[in-house]
């Protein structure tokens, strides 16, 4: 696709594949214009906003629209050549999307380039690698949120690194009335020089729901706690929830058999007094930082990277620069050896078949599917449904429904073969391409992703976003340069070029790894990072999309 777009550059239209019967408008077009289209001319009867697609002959009530050559929607009132695709004349629907065989091999990208490169991470015991070194400080169940903000606020009051200085500085000085600008503060000295900070997740689970909620919240903590990014982790319990100590450790212990990450647990119920509680959880949190200082960044190879592919705040462009981008690092990646992930299972639909025709066995295949029809009858069982996973600005933006919008977020999942299929909580153990069933909610998505052992996420946004993660760092991709350049606070990598026909995806993919290596070696700091964007939503099945 990047060559076509590269063509048709000077062009103000593009038709994404050959089947499409639709073009997207690179830019506004005003009623009247004219554009030329297989030969010959067809003329718009009204203007047409850039990102937004029109048909390119006219179509019945019950035709199929067809975008990146699958089904994206069904007419529902008559639609002109020329006119412009809305809500009001198309459905969501998937159609038509015929089975496929499954494929036996795929086109490997040219590596060569970064063949013997390496990342300079954090070698852990069980023999994984991280891209951060982070202390952990996890509470059970959601009672345990205030004394996991006392111990963030002391600890970072102790250590100097509140990430906030600068707001809280300007706050005491318009409280005297002194300036009107934010002024920033020289950062202090790192006492702990190789770890990268203490990390205090928060939620609300742990109790009030079922077992399965916190068999599935113990997983997840399991996950993060056992994540090559995490040194160790301090865990407060209260005592009398449905999460328990033991219900965590049994989970832990499936990911970390040899027990070689140190945990240290501390239960209210069982303690002298609260003040008792916050003592010893800052001696075992000073503590457990002294021991992750003593790892320090070591080569190593590219094949111990894990991408996780996420994408929020999606425009018409997504599909068309950034996602595809992202699917080419991906590529490049497992062509290296490496692992990517991609979740968002309500953001596949409508591409299913051509999931499944790259699932590496049958039993891959079966795996997704099955996963895929579970979460349509829990999403059912709330009275949801996949068709309603579009948000207003992505409605706004050109992403008119989910088959639409699931056809370009695919986009970032690349080409290369699918190994694994994984349910919500499962640790990512195949090199290789692996699925992960996720809501597509941005934070929930992003959490999974990391919760399965991505080391890395890139983000791609098309109206702009600022998640990012506790534990992992997360590289933001613009699908458009107006926001690269109008959120430069937010935006880490700009896929616009794409766009205009300034570069071609492979060239701006060789780029962007390049960039995934240095922060995964600690070099470059993405901006959710700096920001201290640090977002941690578990996902309780079937009530998100």
């Amino acid at each position: 696709m990047s060559n076509l777009i590269t063509r048709q550059a000077a062009q103000l239209s593009l038709r994404v594949h050959a089947l499409d019967n639709v073009r997207v408008a690179l830019t506004d077009l005003p009623a009247g214009t004219v554009i030329e289209a297989d030969g010959h001319n067809l003329t718009l009867p009204a203007a047409v906003r850039h990102k937004h697609k029109f048909a390119l002959s006219p179509l019945a009530v019950g035709d199929l629209v067809i975008m990146y050559g699958v089904t994206v929607g069904r007419v529902t009132q008559p639609i002109v050549a020329g006119e412009a695709i809305t809500t009001e004349n198309l459905e969501h629907s998937t159609a038509n999307a015929r089975p496929q065989g499954r494929y036996d091999s795929w086109q490997q990208p040219d590596v060569c380039i970064f063949q013997g490169l390496t990342f300079d991470g954090y070698h852990r015991s069980d023999g994984r690698v991280g891209t951060a070194n982070h202390w952990l400080v996890v509470p059970l169940v959601f009672c345990e949120n205030r004394n996991i903000e006392v111990l963030r606020q002391c600890v970072t009051d102790a250590l100097g690194d509140d990430p906030y200085r600068d707001y809280k500085h300007l706050a005491r000085q318009l409280l005297h009335g002194e300036v009107e600008e934010l002024q920033v503060m020289p950062p202090g000295e790192r006492l702990f020089p190789n770890v990268d900070g203490v990390r205090f997740l928060t939620h609300h689970l742990g109790c009030g729901g079922t077992d399965g909620d916190a068999e599935t919240l113990c997983r997840l903590l399991a996950g993060y706690i056992c994540h090559p990014n995490v040194a160790g982790a301090t865990v407060l319990s209260l005592g009398c929830q449905k999460a328990q100590i033991a219900m965590l450790q049994s989970a832990i212990a499936e990911r970390d058999p040899q027990g070689l990450k140190p945990v240290e647990y501390f239960e209210q119920q069982r303690s002298e007094s609260e003040a008792s509680l916050i003592r010893e959880a800052l001696v075992a949190i000073f503590a457990g930082l002294k021991l992750a200082n003593q790892v320090t960044r070591q080569p190593a190879p590219l094949s111990e990277l894990i991408l996780g592919v996420e994408c929020g705040g999606s425009d018409g462009f997504s599909g068309l620069s950034a996602n595809p981008l992202v699917g080419a690092v991906v590529d490049r990646l497992v062509a290296l050896g490496g692992s990517g992930i991609l979740s968002e299972f309500p953001e596949l639909c409508g591409v299913e078949h051509e999931l499944l025709a790259r699932c590496r066995d049958e039993q891959t295949g079966q795996r997704f599917q099955q996963l895929m029809d579970a979460y349509q009858r829990h999403a059912a069982a709330v009275g949801a449904h996949f068709s309603m996973n579009p948000s207003p600005g992505n409605v706004s933006d050109g992403l008119i429904t989910d088959a639409m919008k699931s056809a370009g977020a695919a986009k970032k999942g690349g080409d290369s073969p699918v190994v694994d299929v994984l349910d919500y909580t499962e640790p990512a153990t195949r090199k290789g391409l692996n699925l992960l069933c996720t809501p597509g909610n941005d934070v929930e998505s992003t959490t999974g992703l990391v919760g399965s052992g991505a080391n890395l996420v890139l983000f791609t946004t098309g109206l702009g976003t600022p998640t990012g993660n506790p534990v992992a760092p997360v590289v933001k991709i613009s699908s458009n340069s107006e926001l690269a350049d109008r959120m430069r606070d937010i935006i880490d990598f700009d896929a616009g070029p794409i766009i205009r026909g300034e570069a071609e995806i492979g060239e701006l993919a060789d780029e962007l790894l390049r960039l995934c290596i240095e922060v995964a070696s600690g070099r470059h700091v993405p901006n959710a990072v700096r920001l201290s964007q640090l977002d941690f939503i578990p996902w309780k099945r079937g009530v998100s999309l």
